[in-house]
């Protein structure tokens, strides 16, 4: 057996037909294929924000570590509230239907230690094989398309769950109100600890909306103290009406962005449902005693979730009072008290979250 090495290979007329980039990714006439896989390549859910279970209306941003989800997974993380709203939109470049649209609702001075951001959390499951904290760490590139009102450069990073290592980056939108492809080759972080194989989170993708100086630093390496986005970074918040848009976002294994990964909305669909689902109809539950107005509904999951889900009743026509007997990963149970006696048949819009 031998092994042919060659950087590329032409037609017979002497144009290149195939290059091969030492990731071992192969470009097929100007097309990317990675060998990372051919499917699944990419590790971020929703990355075309076509999944919006919660509604497209215009989500402001809460504060103190709480997350308040824009799109299907993904979410805020900021020092103050009310200081940007998200939604779903459908300003997007020419592929994509949707995009992330994230509107300044102020003229917000941040403060040194504060920060405002957009972030994708990745379970452990999703992440493990990339070896991040030991020798073996793989390269994985970020790409996305983004535009903002705003010119100038902007910042994020990569982070391990417990926000001891960063890896700011930085990205240039330089003219407005146009959409730019940004690609980011981020080296796999050898040291530092990672979740590893398990339902916990283990990585967030951030993009910062506007970041203090003590937690910017400098883009292109990994560090250990808490640095969420680059020195210098434009600021959205800083701007009353700013809008910034985000879509297409990929984070794959290798040195080279290949082109978006377009899976069936349905697979989407349910990569999102493990984390958080909400039922498009009224449900119906078995009546159970009538006279003491106890009545009872089982709710069968459409996927497995990531964990048990805190259930939250968001409407009722029969005005039951529920308490969740929360039953596992693919199914709940709940029993309440009616308010008068009589059949209802009606448990109304529940929704069912297990993000991280």
């Amino acid at each position: 057996m031998s092994t042919l090495k060659v950087n590329s290979i032409q037609n017979a007329t002497g144009t290149t037909a195939v290059t091969l980039d030492a990731s071992g990714n192969a470009t097929f006439a100007g097309t990317v294929v990675s060998n990372s896989s051919m499917g699944m390549r990419n590790r971020i859910i929703n990355g075309d924000m076509r999944i919006a279970q919660r509604g497209t209306s215009a989500i402001s941003t809460d504060a103190g570590g709480a997350h308040n989800y824009f799109v299907d997974r993904w979410c805020s993380g900021n020092s103050q509230a009310s200081k940007f709203t998200g939604q779903q939109s459908t300003v997007a470049p020419t592929g994509f239907s949707n995009s992330l649209l994230i509107t300044s609702t102020s003229s917000y001075t941040v403060g040194s230690g504060e920060q405002f951001i957009v972030t994708q959390i990745i379970e452990g499951f999703n992440w493990y094989d990339l070896g991040w904290g030991t020798a073996n760490a793989k390269t994985v590139t970020l790409s996305f398309w983004v535009r903002s009102s705003l010119t100038g450069t902007f910042g994020g990073c990569m982070q391990n769950d417990n926000g001891t290592r960063q890896y700011p980056f930085s990205y240039s939108i330089p003219t407005a109100n146009t959409w730019t492809n940004i690609s980011i080759t981020i080296p796999g972080d050898t040291s530092g600890t990672w979740v590893g194989s398990s339902n916990a989170a283990s990585t967030a993708v951030i993009f910062s909306m506007g970041a203090g100086s003590t937690i910017s630093g400098t883009a292109g390496a990994w560090t250990s103290s808490y640095h969420i986005s680059t020195t210098g970074a434009t600021s959205v918040v800083g701007t009353n009406g700013a809008t910034w848009y985000l879509t297409g976002v990929q984070l794959e294994v290798g040195s080279t962005a290949t082109p978006f990964e377009r899976r069936l909305y349905s697979t989407e669909l349910a990569l999102c449902q493990r984390y958080f689902w909400t039922n498009p109809n009224t449900y119906r539950y078995t009546k159970m005693r009538e006279s003491d107005r106890l009545r009872g509904c089982t709710i069968c999951l459409p996927v497995p979730m990531r964990a048990t889900p805190t259930m939250t009743k968001i409407s009722d026509p029969s005005g039951i009072t529920w308490t969740w007997q929360l039953a596992s990963v693919t199914s709940v149970y709940g029993d309440g008290t009616a308010p008068s006696d009589g059949y209802t048949d009606y448990c109304g819009v529940m929704q069912a979250s297990a993000e991280l």
